[in-house]
């Protein structure tokens, strides 16, 4: 009897594991058209695909020279430690957090590095 209270046991633990690896949140760099959309309401637009990434300032190499012209928009949250207003319609790179959701994925910010004075071309308002 012991036993087998001890493999149920075992095995929730195991699932529980199971759960908390599956909702792992990924440490990423993604670059994009910062915007103000509504007072307070911070979006990275025309912004890259999220990639893996590290928490340390980013390298030079990583830094773009241009506005690229992604396709992602996501929610910046985070925010209240940068000065956002500051980069309002820069290019930007940003290292977040990446909260992925439907119909829109969150990037809790970590820290953000001035690319661009401008956005690229076409970039959502």
């Amino acid at each position: 009897m012991k036993s087998r209270l001890f493999l149920s046991i075992a095995a929730a633990a195991l699932a529980g594991g199971l759960v908390r690896a599956q909702n792992k949140v990924d440490l990423v760099k993604v670059v994009g058209c910062l915007r103000e959309q509504g007072a307070g309401n911070w979006m990275l637009v025309a912004a890259t695909e999220p990639e893996a990434s590290n928490a340390n300032s980013p390298l030079r190499s990583e830094v773009p020279k241009e506005a690229p012209a992604g396709k992602g928009t996501f929610k910046l949250i985070g925010v209240g430690e940068f000065s956002l207003p500051t980069y309002k319609d820069h290019t930007v790179l940003v290292k977040a957090l990446y909260i992925k959701d439907t119909p829109l994925s969150r990037l809790n910010i970590t820290s953000v590095t001035d690319v661009v004075p401008a956005c690229a071309a076409g970039a959502p308002k």
